[in-house]
């Protein structure tokens, strides 16, 4: 009988994990973390520096660019309080737009200390190459458990540089530590390049320069993608069953060339580094799906119970990412921007992927509910032999590396 994944407790996804397990800080060298691989069954150890030769002959891996922003801005009120707001994503604009505006843009927040924050602006300053910056934040309404807030800052400059130089980037909560220098280059991947993600794409800290060039050397496929990591990949399933839970939404960004490609790689493997890249492959295979009957859609919007409830007897992942194409060549368009809700969790039939790289998630959660989707109850004999065997876990932690059966 079909699992019906409303009905999974989360409590079956629990595993003790001590904090000393929790990798705080991350290797001095990236590509040397360990690699757990899970392949017909059976668990094997490595090294990450060892991937090209681990990989599939022919393998097309797929990394998700998305660059960290640093989302934490602090200012001071004049009684000595501070307020921490923590930019999420920009309210009603685009991400590359917010990031271009000169003298004011509004975003979504988190706003730390907020009973402290009666009315009226903050301000604070801050420096570049010795020249000094003032910035003004203006609260708005709410929206949920986050907050409308309005920015206005001096010199011109574009609001990638004010978060910049004024801002701290935003380590995960589980690390209990502020961040340092070091986490500035660290907390990204080599290959960072499009600004939005309140979180790294940890799957992919990995990679080194040298790696992806032994990679291409050795005839492996790459591609990139982007979603924006929101903060709520850190939202713990705080309901009894599956069904109870709501997915927190996250911007995807897919190239034209990037489906082409796809459909050309269809029938051969495909590895996506981490668990975003799944969820925005897969989401692209859902949106085909929901254009077979009405094609003049005007946005992808992926719902958490999409791929419950849709039919696709008769739509295979060529036709639906082909649907895609169409789509995309009637617009006119060389980007699709769009939006995810999707759930992945047991019970889910992959439709792109061959298999997965991803570091190692925290108990109870959706990413792990995805591993799951993949290799079964397997992940719990996988996770044992991690927790037996030293390897670190979370964000600064190592790597798996599972092949579909």
């Amino acid at each position: 009988m079909p699992i019906n994944p409303r009905d999974i407790s989360i409590a079956d996804y629990d595993y003790p994990l001590p904090d000393e397990r929790i990798a705080k800080f991350p290797l001095a060298e990236r590509d040397h973390s360990k690699l757990l691989v899970y392949k017909d069954g059976s668990i094997n150890e490595s090294r990450f520096f060892h991937l090209p030769e681990l990989l599939p002959e022919g393998a097309m891996l797929l990394f998700n660019n998305t660059k960290v922003i640093h989302a934490r801005l602090f200012f001071r009120k004049p009684t000595g309080s501070v307020i921490e707001i923590f930019c999420l994503e920009p309210y009603q604009q685009p991400v590359a737009e917010a990031f271009e505006e000169r003298q004011r843009c509004t975003w979504l927040c988190f706003i730390g200390n907020n009973k402290k924050w009666k009315e009226g602006p903050l301000f604070s300053e801050f420096e570049i190459q010795n020249s000094k910056f003032k910035i003004a934040a203006s609260r708005r309404e709410a929206k949920g458990n986050a907050w409308i807030v309005d920015f206005e800052w001096t010199g011109g400059i574009s609001f990638a540089e004010v978060i910049e130089y004024a801002g701290v980037i935003p380590l995960p909560p589980y690390l209990n530590r502020d961040a340092e220098e070091s986490d500035k280059e660290r907390y990204q991947t080599v290959y960072a390049h499009y600004e939005g993600s309140v979180a790294a794409p940890t799957a992919g800290l990995h990679f080194t320069d040298r790696l992806l060039k032994e990679l291409n050397d050795k005839g492996f496929l790459t591609e990139y993608i982007t979603l924006h990591v929101g903060a709520g990949t850190f939202k713990p399933v705080s309901s009894d069953t599956i069904g109870e839970h709501e997915m927190h939404v996250e911007k995807v960004q897919i190239s034209r060339q990037n489906i082409i490609n796809i459909l050309h790689q269809l029938g051969k493997p495909i590895i996506p580094v981490g668990t975003t890249t799944v969820r925005t492959l897969e989401s692209v295979y859902w949106f085909g799906v929901k254009l077979q009957p009405k094609p003049d859609l005007e946005a992808m919007h992926i719902l958490q119970w999409d791929p419950y409830g849709l039919e696709v007897e008769n739509i295979s992942t060529k036709q639906a990412y082909q649907n895609v194409l169409d789509w995309m060549d009637r617009k006119g368009i060389e980007h699709l921007d769009g939006d995810t809700q999707l759930l992945i969790a047991p019970g889910y039939k992959y439709h792109v992927i061959s298999g997965l790289i991803t570091n190692f998630h925290q108990p109870k959660s959706t990413l792990l509910l995805l591993v799951s989707a993949l290799v079964g109850d397997a992940w719990k004999e996988c996770y044992r032999y991690a927790l037996d065997n030293g390897f670190r876990f979370l964000s600064y932690g190592d790597s798996c590396l599972f092949l579909k059966q």
